[in-house]
């Protein structure tokens, strides 16, 4: 994809960042990761919830990278405060691996954070270059986005309490894409997800859009660390009454089921005497994922051909372009999230741009175009 020159613009302005987390060694080690990239500047860092909103008052940030568990103000506390005095703001919920802060960081999401990082301890930090490139992309797309958010609304970058309104706001750049002609709806035997930054979501709102049960399996690669997917795959069930898990290697594929791919592991299907078997690979990272979505799709173009219906939601990045690529040059299908109703167009954005989409579509519609196409008509 192309960039336009109102973003080159803004990628020239450095992103400004704030770290908010009550351990000052952990401040120190996110601040060097994230000026590693001349393109990110740290204008300020806080051991508190209410210390953050106090600078807040001081200063324009485009992105908050948010500890859950601090004193006198919580990160949960502080979100929507945050939002509250800028909208446009980008918050990172950096959080430990534990379950409690999964389901905390699930809750985060829905006041609206953008995306989530498993915090490593102080000692794995010192050597964790994985986790510092996985910081770097997050805080700077999300920062540029932040940036044209505050363009398009016409807001001057300037201090909080004295922002103004700018006379012209950036012009909406039109990114015009094709769609496939001539598409027979025929019925898939699987459908197959993707998402990453806004994912959580956007998967949340598709899936109690679909209601009841489905007749096709489900496979979802959504990017998150492990112990987060176990909770979302918990939430997904309760919200929705669909049967959806965490998948376990080596168990049968079923009907009516929805699996999700645990942190950590690459999700894919293989033929195993005469069956269908979720495999769990620890092969290295994809795009910088794992899970991984072109891996996942790759494993079931070839047990099922063209007989998948894939959906792209929101997503920073282009995981998910290759494997649709391959479904589409054997007859499948393709539908992707469209760029309004995304947090971030760029998985969703990649498959569009590509030309290799039967739909683009706001996600509160993705679920009636995916029945249409699953024969679901009236769920069971």
């Amino acid at each position: 994809m192309t960039r336009s020159k109102s973003d080159s613009v803004l990628a020239a302005e450095p992103v400004r960042v704030m770290v908010v987390d009550d351990s000052a060694v952990i401040r120190g080690f996110l601040t060097r990761f994230i000026e590693t990239d001349p393109a990110l500047k740290v204008m300020g860092s806080a051991s508190n919830g209410q210390v953050a909103l106090r600078k807040m008052e001081q200063s324009t940030f485009d992105v908050i990278v948010l500890d859950i568990e601090m004193p006198v103000m919580d990160g949960l506390t502080a979100l929507p405060l945050i939002l509250e005095i800028d909208p446009h703001i980008q918050i990172i919920i950096a959080s430990t691996l534990t379950k409690e802060n999964a389901s905390i960081t699930l809750k985060a999401f829905q006041i609206g954070a953008a995306e989530c990082l498993a915090k490593p301890s102080s000692q794995e930090l010192s050597g964790s270059n994985v986790f510092r490139d996985d910081l770097v992309e997050k805080v700077k797309t999300l920062g540029l986005l932040a940036k044209k958010k505050r363009r398009s609304a016409g807001i001057a970058d300037i201090s909080t309490k004295d922002r103004v309104r700018v006379a012209r706001p950036l012009p909406v750049v039109d990114k015009s894409f094709s769609l496939v002609k001539n598409i027979v709806k025929s019925k898939p035997d699987v459908i197959a997800v993707g998402s990453s930054t806004g994912g959580p979501q956007a998967l949340m709102k598709f899936f109690t859009d679909l209601k009841g049960g489905v007749n096709q399996p489900i496979f979802v690669t959504q990017h998150m660390p492990p112990t987060f997917t176990t909770i979302l795959a918990e939430h997904i069930s309760k919200q929705s009454n669909l049967n959806c898990k965490e998948a376990v290697d080596g168990e049968v594929v079923e009907n009516s089921r929805v699996y999700l791919a645990p942190g950590g592991f690459h999700m894919l299907v293989q033929e195993k005497e005469g069956k269908k078997v979720i495999k769990l690979s620890n092969d290295p990272p994809e795009n910088f994922c794992r899970p991984a979505v072109d891996p996942m799709m790759r494993s079931l173009v070839k047990i099922y051909g063209k007989k998948i219906l894939a959906v792209i939601l929101t997503g920073m990045g282009s995981d998910g372009l290759k494997g649709c690529k391959e479904l589409v040059d054997v007859g499948g299908t393709v539908l992707a999230q469209d760029e309004a109703t995304s947090v971030v167009w760029g998985m969703p954005g990649a498959v569009a741009m590509a030309g290799i989409c039967s739909n683009v579509l706001p996600l509160g519609l993705m679920a009636e175009e995916l029945k249409t196409y699953a024969g679901f008509g009236g769920l069971k």
